[in-house]
C-alpha cells in the first residue's frame, strides 16, 4: 500500500485515451482519427473524402498563432515563443513551397492552412526502469522535488486545412511531439528544443499532401 501511495506522490499515475482532448480550434474533433504520416509519427486526423486530387496547386499560409494563448515564464519566455511561432511558419513555408506555390492571399486552387500551437510545455520526465527499483526510487523521488530529473520539452499542435474560395473546411488534423530535454527546471526552453519537432510537423504535411492530393 505505501509503495503505491509513493507512486501516486511521485506523479507516476497515469490513464490514456485516444480520444483527442477538444481545445476549441477545430470544427470537430469527432471526425478525428488516428493515422500513421509518412514519417512513422501517429497523428490524429480527418480529411474531407470529396477532397479532388489535383484541385489546389497553390497554398496560402495563414500565420501560426498560439490557442490557449501560453503565459510566458522563467523557464518559457516570451521571446521563445515568439520564435517557436516565426519558425513553424517558416517551416510550413518551406516545405509546402517544394510541392505547391505560396500565394500571399486565399483565392481559386488555392489550400489554406491555419496553424494553431495548442501546447507548449516542460514536464519532468518519467522514471527509468531502473529506476524503480526500491532504493533509486527514493533518489528519484528527491531529485524530482529538488528540481534537478531532466524535463522533456513538449509542444503540440491542430491545423485547419480550407477550400480558398468557400472557406469549407476539407481537412484537420491534430499533432504532438517532444523535443530535445531541459537539464532542469532552471534551464530556460529555447527555440532549439523543439526546432526538429517543427520540421518534422512541416515535412509531414508536406509528404501527404504530395502522397495524397497532389
Amino acid at each position: 500500500m505505501k509503495k503505491w501511495a509513493l507512486l501516486a506522490a511521485l506523479g507516476l499515475c497515469a490513464c490514456s485515451s485516444n480520444k483527442p482532448i477538444a481545445n476549441g480550434v477545430l470544427h470537430d474533433y469527432g471526425l478525428l482519427t488516428p493515422q500513421q504520416a509518412p514519417s512513422g509519427r501517429t497523428l490524429m486526423g480527418w480529411t474531407d473524402p470529396k477532397w479532388p486530387r489535383g484541385r489546389y496547386i497553390q497554398v496560402y499560409l495563414d500565420a501560426s498563432r498560439f490557442y490557449p494563448r501560453p503565459a510566458a515564464c522563467a523557464r518559457i519566455p516570451q521571446a521563445t515563443l515568439d520564435r517557436i511561432a516565426r519558425y513553424y511558419d517558416l517551416a510550413l513555408r518551406s516545405e509546402l513551397g517544394k510541392v505547391m506555390t505560396v500565394v500571399d492571399a486565399p483565392g481559386p486552387n488555392t489550400l489554406v492552412v491555419r496553424p494553431v500551437i495548442t501546447r507548449v510545455s516542460a514536464s519532468t520526465q518519467g522514471l527509468r526502469f531502473y529506476e524503480w527499483l526500491p532504493v533509486t526510487l527514493v533518489a528519484a523521488g528527491v531529485s524530482s522535488a529538488a528540481g534537478i530529473r531532466d524535463r522533456d520539452s513538449e509542444i503540440a499542435t491542430e491545423l485547419v486545412f480550407e477550400a480558398g474560395t468557400s472557406g469549407r473546411v476539407i481537412a484537420e488534423a491534430m499533432l504532438s511531439g517532444t523535443g530535445v530535454p531541459l537539464d532542469n527546471d532552471r534551464q530556460v526552453m529555447t527555440l532549439d528544443n523543439v526546432r526538429a519537432v517543427l520540421d518534422g510537423w512541416a515535412s509531414d504535411v508536406r509528404e501527404v499532401y504530395a502522397l495524397k492530393h497532389r
